[in-house]
């Protein structure tokens, strides 16, 4: 039997970081996300060798094991072993010989979401696999408690839902540890002129987003009072673009994207630098309106709102620079698995 899962990546559109402890459990965080029809896979095969397989070309590493109801978290391939390890214990499954094999549609450290997103899609491989009774809300939690907690790794909430649950979502983290994801019903002129008026460019440069983060929790912690300030406005800035996205005012939402991003580069050292500058400035140039990092920044990619008939003039200037223009369509439905049985046919 063969079982494969795809997740979506997203699009942070607003309130990004407000997600993240300790600012989360002490303020609540509010995020508006989008997800695109960039995916993370996953592809499990049961084998009869008695070992346990991992290729995994987004982490780039092909690793074998006895099989074992635990794996080593050595910094390979981890996000695999994080959710092995730890359905293998909550559930108590007794573990059999398979294959994994994993990748994504976009490079790690792009600001996509990749990585939360990839534990979501491995762990839908693995509720399928073996029937487990978890929902789209029960799949993001786990997830996220994998990631941040088991493998200690930095980041915060956002993504896990996003893939979880895809679509346009305006999501509430609350400081009582609950999450609620409110679903958006946006127009279809709506996200066809959204679609039409958005540029997604990769710097050509992706980035460890953990030091950024890290520097955003510390001056949470420290009482950073600017800092704070800024994560409030910016956490302000997911209700005021969910109206100005759901009324599908395009100038309020330009507005507030280039209101949020200066906002966001106060959150800490490293969020901007010459390189995205110089993108910036290109892109301003040609014609933007208004643009900002996806993800916490430091590299990876920028969206840039611009009027659509400016678009492919904006396009042309960037293409002069080291990165590349990527398209993108926006996406409904979050993460899917199913499985093949009859896998003679597959392999001919």
């Amino acid at each position: 039997m063969i079982i494969r899962s795809k997740a979506p990546l997203r699009l942070g559109l607003a309130g990004g970081g407000s997600d993240v402890s300790p600012y989360s459990d002490i303020y609540g965080g509010l995020v508006l996300n989008a997800t695109i029809n960039l995916y993370a896979y996953c592809t499990i095969e049961e084998t009869e060798d008695s070992k346990i397989c991992i290729d995994s070309y987004d982490a780039g590493c092909k690793q074998q094991f006895p099989l074992s109801p635990e794996l080593p978290v050595d910094g390979k391939a981890d996000l695999v072993k994080g959710v092995f390890n730890r359905v293998v214990k909550d559930f108590g499954i007794s573990p059999r010989a398979f294959r994994i094999t994993t990748w994504n549609d976009a490079p790690a450290g792009s600001g996509l979401g990749t990585s939360s997103t990839m534990v979501v899609c491995i762990l839908k491989a693995f509720v399928e696999w073996y029937s487990l009774p978890l929902g789209d809300y029960e799949i993001a939690r786990l997830a996220y408690e994998i990631e941040r907690k088991d493998l200690a790794l930095s980041g915060g909430k956002q993504d896990q839902y996003a893939a979880a649950f895809g679509g346009f979502n305006f999501i509430e983290f609350l400081p009582d540890d609950s999450v609620i994801v409110n679903p958006l019903k946006v127009k279809r002129w709506i996200t066809d002129e959204l679609e039409s008026s958005l540029l997604l460019y990769f710097t050509g440069k992706s980035r460890s987003s953990a030091r950024i983060i890290d520097e955003q929790r510390k001056n949470t912690s420290s009482g950073n009072a600017e800092a704070i300030e800024a994560m409030h406005l910016i956490k302000q800035s997911a209700r005021e673009m969910k109206a100005a996205l759901l009324k599908g005012d395009m100038r309020e939402f330009a507005e507030i994207m280039g209101r949020s991003w200066e906002n966001k580069k106060k959150m800490a050292a490293g969020i901007t630098n010459e390189n995205i500058q110089h993108a910036f400035d290109v892109a301003t140039a040609a014609g933007a309106v208004a643009g900002k990092v996806s993800g916490a920044g430091g590299g990876g990619f920028i969206m840039f709102f611009v009027r659509p008939e400016k678009k492919k003039a904006v396009e042309d200037a960037l293409k002069q620079l080291d990165g590349f223009v990527l398209p993108f369509l926006f996406t409904d439905g979050g993460v899917h698995g199913w499985k093949i049985y009859d896998t003679d046919t597959i392999n001919k």
